[in-house]
């Protein structure tokens, strides 16, 4: 039987940390990503439009295989959860809850080494042929998140900056200062489908981009 890979099993210190802050060093990835503006709760807006272009890249690459088209160094994977970089459109650094229109954000899924830019354009080529989605807003992001502190969030989105304080002052006190700004932003992993998980039970990674002192 052919082994499917899950990075959030063999990367659980990316994917599964636990609800107490820590530093951690974050490796490069890829990501498809798309940028957007405004509240992720409207309904039909910016932020729906931009899930149903990242999952239909997303699954395209991942069934390549079923579908006939091989890609070089190809190999089955689970699909990774959704990813967010957060900031304020206006140039705020870090995110103010109380001000969702305000929001700039770029909404990612996370792939394997082996989707170039090549591989990136085919999928574009196949959503658009196949289920008649306008992916040109989509683009291939290769990250470098570097030092981080982390922290599992448990509960709603909304109670998020609890947990963000917590993380800011443990890095603060361990030798580190909060480092947003530029393509360093508010980080968030979402491992719960918030139409299928209660709120309180909600499961978000939250990462502050940091710098030694």
């Amino acid at each position: 039987m052919e082994q499917i890979r899950d990075f959030k099993k063999e990367q659980k210190e990316l994917y599964l940390p636990r609800t107490e802050p820590a530093v951690i060093d974050v490796p490069h990835m890829t990501f498809i990503a798309v940028d957007g503006t405004g509240d992720p709760n409207e309904p039909d807006g910016a932020y729906a439009a931009a899930m149903k272009t990242l999952y239909a890249l997303s699954y395209t690459i991942r069934m390549s295989e079923k579908s006939g088209h091989a890609i070089d160094g190809y190999f089955a994977y689970r699909m990774p959860p959704l990813e967010g970089l957060w900031t304020m459109a206006d140039g705020r650094p870090g995110v103010d809850y109380a001000d969702k229109a305000g929001f700039f954000w770029t909404s990612m899924i996370r792939q394997p080494a082996f989707v170039t830019e090549a591989v990136f354009r085919w999928a574009r080529g196949e959503a658009v042929r196949k289920k008649g989605i306008d992916t040109s807003a989509a683009r291939l992001l290769s990250y470098d998140e570097g030092l981080c502190v982390q922290c599992m969030h448990v509960g709603p989105y909304d109670d998020e900056p609890a947990t963000v304080d917590r993380m800011d002052r443990y890095a603060v006190q361990n030798g580190y200062r909060i480092d947003l700004g530029g393509v360093r932003r508010h980080h968030e992993i979402y491992l719960g489908d918030p139409r299928k998980t209660a709120p309180e039970k909600l499961k978000t990674v939250l990462r502050h981009p940091v710098a030694r002192i």
